[in-house]
């Protein structure tokens, strides 16, 4: 945690990834992040993967260091609220980050009259308001159509919910950049970020729909090369599968040194009046023709021979392996300062990340955890909305609100 953002007061509404993937950026930086839910836990309160005790390590994975209030959206008192938290008074607050519907109770027309400069930063499925999550935006734009095996017809969905990631990441940046406009009197506005329009911008941002256009048709599968580039994987003497990239002409002849295939590299280059050293796009566009030599050299030597080869030479590679040796790995979890071990809302000890950046400048704090659903229910309506321990009483007698579950 850094405190970059301290003193930020940022209300959360929302479930799933991109919208909390918000709210955690925000409060990594040092913003106090205050998220509301349903009483009993939103949609995304059991998703899976789960502990033995059926505690979400999805949600206590994307919702640390944040408070947590329980309330009753079912209900006009408990909608109330909600409103309430999301427009609460004071010159660092009125920053609100949600899934919901543009229209309806928490609609920016609703909020924005009871806070003027509210800023609302609202992650949406499609533009036209329609339903649409990471998997079937992502299905509309081809991508699972290019992934795969070269001659397979069947789409290839992938593990990672990129669109959601870069939504989040993109919608925490949008919200800091309107606050920075109100700081400069241009008053609070509603930023809203479909799934649909970044996974479309961001195809169009890499060449993708220009690429298209183009050529008539979409780019087709090609396994696991590098577009445009050299890289694959290859297979050693010992059956272990290495990824190989050179892209700049250090990395191609570095490769080529290492692997002791200069010269044969330069018979190809002869051969088809090209330069490899000069031009990737040569490389792969005559990568059939390539790639033989280095599966050659490859199954010539071990993992254990290549590795320190590779690394002594300078050759940009990397060994496939399983989550369950890279948690092993000290360069991304054993060793790594991002992480530190946490008791969890589950009850479970494991390593969780802080902020992703490091600011060398400033001193990493610790890592906080999730909030078990309800924690601060009581506390963030009394010192936000001012509600007295009275009040706060008949809404619990009510069930408009909710503490801690006891386990």
């Amino acid at each position: 945690m850094y405190d970059l953002l301290k003193g930020l007061r940022v209300v959360e509404g929302s479930a799933f990834v991109a919208g909390p993937t918000c709210g955690l950026y925000l409060a990594q930086m040092g913003a106090q992040v205050i998220r509301f839910d349903n009483i009993g836990g939103g949609p995304d309160f059991r998703r899976w993967p789960l502990s033995e005790g059926g505690d979400s390590l999805y949600w206590e994975g994307l919702n640390k260091g944040k408070k947590s209030v329980a309330l009753d959206l079912a209900r006009p008192e408990g909608r109330e609220l909600a409103q309430r938290l999301a427009a609460a008074p004071g010159e660092d607050g009125g920053l609100f980050v949600t899934n919901f519907p543009v229209d309806g109770f928490l609609s920016y027309e609703k909020l924005s009259a009871i806070r003027a400069d509210l800023i609302c930063v609202r992650v949406m499925g499609w533009a036209d308001g329609s339903q649409g999550m990471d998997y079937t935006i992502n299905s509309a734009l081809g991508l699972p159509l290019m992934t795969g095996p070269v001659g397979d017809d069947r789409p290839v969905n992938h593990v990672l919910a990129a669109w959601d990631l870069l939504t989040g990441a993109y919608c925490a940046f949008a919200l800091v950049s309107a606050l920075l406009a109100r700081m400069r009197g241009q008053g609070g506005r509603e930023i809203r970020a479909p799934l649909s329009d970044i996974g479309a911008a961001t195809m169009a941002n890499l060449g993708f729909t220009a690429e298209t256009l183009l050529a008539g048709h979409q780019r087709p599968r090609m396994g696991n090369d590098i577009y445009g580039a050299f890289g694959r994987d290859f297979t050693t003497k010992d059956g272990q599968k290495l990824m190989l990239l050179a892209i700049t002409p250090k990395q191609w002849s570095k490769a080529l040194e290492t692997l002791g295939i200069v010269a044969e590299a330069a018979a190809v280059e002869a051969e088809l009046g090209v330069s490899f050293a000069t031009d990737e796009g040569l490389r792969f566009a005559h990568r059939a023709r390539l790639y033989p030599l280095f599966e050659r050299a490859f199954a010539a030597r071990t993992a254990a021979e290549l590795t320190p080869a590779f690394d002594a030479g300078g050759v940009t590679w990397g060994a496939y392996q399983t989550l369950e040796a890279a948690l092993e790995d000290p360069r991304l979890f054993k060793a790594n300062p991002v992480f530190q071990d946490v008791r969890h809302p589950s009850g479970l000890n494991y390593p969780a990340p802080g902020a992703m950046a490091t600011i060398p400048q400033d001193d990493r704090g610790d890592v906080r955890p999730a909030p078990k659903l309800g924690q601060h229910t009581d506390e963030v309506l009394a010192e936000l909305l001012d509600m007295s321990g009275v009040e706060i009483a008949r809404l619990h007698d009510a069930k408009i609100i909710a503490g801690p579950e006891s386990k």
